[in-house]
């Protein structure tokens, strides 16, 4: 695979640790990324022109963390057709749960795959089934890794 297929996008700098156990799973499924810290809110100018280009460098799948008001995978998902995978930040105020609803409750016709609160590591695996369609490698890598996660078969 050439060049990176997944962009991994926050709000914040202070969102990077939280979405760090994404670039770690990507790159245990052989999956290029790369990260971007662009505000919906403070650069919705940059943020349009970023994504704008991703589909035409044949990127597959946006992960987008963010907090509090989690506009970001919103944003983003009304500005491409690809996959958009929504990762609600924990947040002081509420847990997370401010962040939670305000990604997985976008209106029709803009939707956003969400996983859980600080769901990282789910964002990545989504992201390489969705790939995994049209790229056998990851889907092997795939294969393997819910074979390890089921543990050792039983036998009679």
């Amino acid at each position: 695979m050439a060049g990176p297929l997944v962009s991994v996008v926050m709000g914040s700098a202070s969102d990077t640790e939280a979405m760090k156990p994404v670039g770690e799973s990507l790159t245990s499924f052989g999956i290029g990324f790369e990260e971007k810290i662009i505000s919906a809110h403070r650069s919705p100018k940059k943020l349009r022109d970023y994504i704008e280009q991703l589909q035409s460098r044949q990127f597959g799948v946006i992960i987008a963390g963010a907090g509090k008001a989690a506009h970001l995978p919103g944003v983003i998902a009304s500005l491409t057709i690809l996959p958009v995978i929504g990762v609600p930040m924990r947040t002081s105020d509420l847990g997370g749960m401010d962040s939670l609803l305000s990604i997985v409750q976008m209106p029709r016709g803009v939707p956003v795959a969400t996983v859980a609160i600080g769901g990282a590591v789910n964002a990545a695996i989504l992201a390489a089934q969705i790939l995994a369609i049209k790229h056998p490698a990851i889907a092997e890598r795939l294969i393997a890794y819910k074979a390890e996660l089921a543990g050792p078969s039983e036998t009679s």
